[in-house]
């Protein structure tokens, strides 16, 4: 069985609600976060299948086609893979908020399906993110879990924390292997 790196992608992978940009509805407007290439390409290189699990409930009310969410997506994978990084899969729940469905985060269903699709061992694996109900996807579906914020501290239960992607990379390489 093979381990992976779940990734959230707003706030993890690339800027959102910042000066540039408010969210991603076009590729243009999708600005990858300072180290993300290098940390995504230090995940590959120790062979970890990365996998990106996100939220889009944009699509669902409206402000975006799939295909848009698509062209994003294949820009962005594109940008990683050119310093050295892969992304195996982008998994998106499309649903409008609050639908009910069993892929939006909080839910762990997006990381069970990749999980099941390409062999993955969720116990070796961790799911990354920004916010709660990313770390709390991961929790249910048996991931370790790492919170990328600025903060130290926070009210929900959490393995590790770090500033940035690119820190949790070089914990991860010199910890796991």
């Amino acid at each position: 069985m093979e381990k992976a790196i779940f990734l959230d992608r707003d706030g993890v992978i690339n800027e959102v609600k910042t000066k540039r940009v408010k969210f991603v509805n076009r590729p243009d407007q999708m600005y990858l976060l300072e180290g993300v290439p290098e940390a995504i390409k230090i995940f590959s290189q120790n062979n970890y299948k990365n996998f990106v699990v996100t939220n889009q409930g944009g699509v669902g009310l409206g402000y975006l086609s799939k295909d848009e969410l698509n062209n994003i997506h294949d820009y962005m994978k594109r940008k990683i893979e050119e310093a050295g990084g892969k992304i195996e899969e982008v998994s998106s729940c499309v649903h409008k908020p609050h639908e009910g469905c069993k892929c939006r985060k909080p839910e762990p269903g997006m990381i069970h399906t990749l999980a099941e699709k390409h062999n993955i061992d969720i116990s070796k694996s961790y799911m990354i993110g920004d916010r709660d109900v990313d770390i709390d996807a991961g929790k249910k579906a048996g991931c370790k879990t790492i919170l990328i914020s600025s903060k130290r501290k926070v009210d929900f239960e959490v393995d590790y924390i770090f500033p940035s992607l690119y820190e949790a990379a070089k914990f991860i390489q010199n910890n796991e292997l």
